[in-house]
């Protein structure tokens, strides 16, 4: 029962906090847009190449993502493993097919596809996918 509202809480947000694991094993934490497909327990957020999230994934890929209700009193954690899609290189290549994936699971429809996936190659995106193995927490 408590792990469904957990989940719900998870699914709920589009907006989280990422931790990783910096090389000297404290923790690094970002905000991050993120969305959660409850089926296939898996997260996914669009990060960049050559910031510290992404440098620590490719060093240590165990995460966690902390989702918080609105009034701050209720939340759940999702902990897993993650794995980053190549750098996006090209408007139509595999990553930047993921990265759309991912903004609509986020938001919706894009305005402009083709700025979205030029911006996606400027910024050096990449796709982030955690395969979620625990999730805690407290919903109230």
């Amino acid at each position: 029962m408590q792990r469904d509202r957990q989940t719900e809480l998870l699914a709920g947000s589009k907006l989280g906090t990422l931790a990783t694991l910096k090389r000297d094993g404290w923790p690094q934490l970002s905000m991050v847009s993120y969305a959660y497909d409850v089926d296939r327990d898996e997260i996914v957020a669009s990060v960049t190449n050559g910031r510290a999230k992404t440098a620590n994934i490719r060093r240590d890929p165990r995460v966690s993502l902390l989702a918080r209700s609105a009034d701050g009193w209720s939340y759940a954690v999702a902990e897993g493993t993650a794995a980053l899609s190549a750098v996006a290189q090209d408007p139509h290549d595999d990553a930047v097919e993921k990265l759309v994936a991912i903004y609509r699971a986020i938001g919706g429809e894009h305005p402009d596809w083709a700025e979205y996936r030029q911006a996606m190659v400027q910024d050096g995106r990449v796709a982030l996918t955690i395969a979620v193995h625990r999730v805690y927490g407290l919903v109230r």
